[in-house]
């Protein structure tokens, strides 16, 4: 994905993002490819890994969290990559299900942003939130939804999304958030 502004979601009253004046120079983000997987699942390994679970837990799982050339295929995946052309972030995204979603709208899924410990707190998850807001924007849904780690949902309340108040807890994932773009 390019990083350009989306003037005709704007003018339809939809919110693509903010400013990105504070992100560390030389980040940009791109689409992900095939050469980027050792580099991504480096970035989610380290995540999981750093999560409050019991060490043989995070082991266990990190399995199912790896990303591979299929998931290319199925999934819209953007890296943000530094001015040395390294890899220091990646989200995903895909259509969510529409009983996932507040009132059944159109919803894109985040399925997860994950950035190099080592850019921990420079605007790399906040510019990778920004490129899932426009790419929500560009195919007209009417919001993003996230299903978070616990420890990731003050990220994702202070881009602005909003917790979802869950009615079955046995279908329904705990940390659900929203996050409306519709005017």
């Amino acid at each position: 994905m390019a990083d350009a502004s989306l003037p005709g979601a704007q003018k339809a009253g939809r919110s693509c993002g903010s400013d990105s004046s504070d992100i560390h120079a030389g980040c940009h983000v791109r689409a992900a490819n095939r050469d980027d997987l050792d580099a991504i699942n480096r970035i989610v390994g380290a995540a999981v890994m750093s999560w409050s679970l019991p060490e043989r837990v995070r082991r266990l799982s990190l399995s199912l969290y790896r990303y591979t050339p299929v998931d290319l295929r199925h999934l819209e995946m953007v890296v943000a990559v530094s001015g040395r052309e390294d890899v220091t972030g990646m989200a995903a995204w895909e259509p969510a299900d529409a009983t996932d979603s507040p009132g059944g709208r159109r919803a894109l899924l985040l399925q997860g942003i994950h950035v190099d410990p080592c850019y921990h707190h420079r605007g790399v998850g906040r510019r990778l939130f920004q490129a899932a807001e426009q790419a929500a924007c560009v195919g007209r849904y009417d919001g993003l939804l996230v299903k978070a780690q616990h420890e990731a949902t003050g990220f994702f309340l202070a881009q602005g999304m909003c917790r979802l108040e869950v009615s079955d807890p046995r279908r329904q994932y705990a940390n659900r958030l929203w996050k409306s773009l519709s005017g």
